[in-house]
């Protein structure tokens, strides 16, 4: 029978949820564009569409 080691670093009870939440967020994030590339031209998309909106809105 293995007996456990009292000076064995223990984890806090939070540390799990948080990692495994953190590695969820990641792949989402890298699915959503998995290049480099591809997230310069979500940025870009979104550069453009801020820019028109406000092209709208000035009025002159």
């Amino acid at each position: 029978m293995r007996r456990r080691n009292p000076k064995a670093a223990v984890r806090p009870p939070m540390t799990l949820p948080l990692l495994m939440a953190l590695s969820l967020l990641t792949v989402v994030a890298l699915s959503a564009c998995n290049t480099v590339s591809g997230a310069g031209e979500d940025l870009q998309a979104a550069g453009s569409a801020i820019e028109q909106k406000s092209d709208q809105k000035k009025g002159y």
